[in-house]
């Protein structure tokens, strides 16, 4: 406990300081947390079936790469780079040719590699988007986050009785489920209207805040099912007391990625 604890203070310690400061501080952080996700994600599928080095090594650079051709980008884009994506596949694809047997790298690696390149760097590249776009934007969706996982840990803990995906997480429960919605809709619409927008509609942003909520929840659980998929606990122990950078930001990723959809809305 308190070696999780002691995780908390010093992830806040670094974290709010460089969200507030933003700029080239706050991408470099998201940068280094897109690293130890990739990391992660390669972790599983390494702990199966060795990947090259040489792959790995490419892999981080274009996380690196991206993050420095995008990290001053502040406005949503509805358009895919395809340059960036087709260089993606030549570079992971291509390296099949090479195999010479059937335990090598081969177009099951490829394709994992590029599925899970492709969700870390949107995913994690957004949170920089925002943050550029509007701090408060941001501070909302975290928002929502902390008080979804905290009051579902919470109710989860001492009224949960009904389990919601016991298949999944045994742990959470529809209880749970319900506290998480309530304070984690609660506490960021009053941040958006107060802060953000007074003359938005009190029900848009309520039925809004309520669908991102339930959207992180839904992340959290598609996150424990890779975790089930792989038969580990926790993705990694880079932080300690806490696991991996994705037992951390699984709820953030899909709220991200929600509110980018539903942004024009707002």
């Amino acid at each position: 406990m308190k070696k999780r604890v002691g995780s908390a203070i010093v992830m806040i310690a670094i974290f709010v300081p460089l969200l507030l400061l933003g700029g080239v501080f706050f991408a470099f952080l998201v940068t280094l947390l897109a690293l130890g996700a990739m990391y992660e994600m390669m972790k599983l599928r390494d702990d199966k079936k060795k990947i090259p080095s040489i792959i790995k090594v490419l892999t981080y650079f274009m996380i690196i790469f991206t993050f420095l051709l995008t990290y001053r980008e502040n406005i949503y884009s509805y358009n895919l780079d395809y340059r960036l994506i087709s260089f993606i596949m030549f570079v992971f694809i291509l390296p099949i040719l090479f195999g010479e047997k059937k335990l090598d790298y081969n177009i099951k690696d490829a394709l994992y590699l590029v599925g899970t390149l492709l969700f870390i760097l949107i995913s994690f590249n957004l949170i920089v988007v925002i943050r550029n776009y509007d701090l408060n934007y941001l501070i909302y969706l975290l928002l929502i986050t902390v008080f979804t996982d905290t009051f579902a840990y919470i109710t989860g803990k001492y009224i949960g009785k009904t389990k919601l995906a016991p298949s999944i997480s045994p742990n959470k429960t529809m209880e749970g489920l319900v506290g998480g919605l309530l304070m984690g809709t609660f506490v960021p619409t009053v941040f958006y209207v107060t802060v953000i927008n007074p003359s938005i509609s009190l029900v848009v942003i309520v039925f809004i805040t309520l669908f991102l909520s339930l959207v992180g929840q839904l992340g959290d659980l598609v996150f424990s099912s890779i975790k089930r998929t792989y038969n580990v606990k926790d993705f990694s122990n880079l932080i300690p007391g806490h696991g991996g950078i994705l037992d951390r930001f699984d709820s953030l990723i899909f709220v991200v990625l929600a509110f980018i959809i539903i942004v024009g809305v707002i």
